[in-house]
C-alpha cells in the first residue's frame, strides 16, 4: 500500500479539496481523515510538571535476569 499524507484546511463549507495526488486517474484509493492535534503556542509542553512522584526510579524496569546478555 503506497501511502500519500498531505494537511488541508477545512472550508467554510466543511469540504476539503486534495489536488496534485500522486496517484493515476482510476485508480481506487482509501481516504482517512484524521483531525490534528492543537498544540497552544503559549504551553508547548503541556505535560511538564505533570509527574507527582517517581515509585524506584532508579531500579530497572524488569529484572536483570529476564534480559540476555551477549559475549
Amino acid at each position: 500500500m503506497e501511502l500519500h499524507q498531505t494537511k488541508k484546511t477545512v472550508l467554510p463549507n466543511r469540504t476539503i479539496v486534495l489536488d496534485d495526488l500522486p496517484f493515476e486517474a482510476g485508480e481506487t484509493v482509501t481516504v482517512t481523515v484524521a483531525k490534528s492535534a492543537k498544540i497552544n503556542p503559549d504551553n508547548p509542553y503541556p505535560l511538564r510538571g505533570s509527574v507527582l512522584r517517581y515509585e524506584l526510579p532508579f531500579e530497572p524496569v524488569f529484572p536483570l535476569e529476564d534480559w540476555e546478555q551477549s559475549q
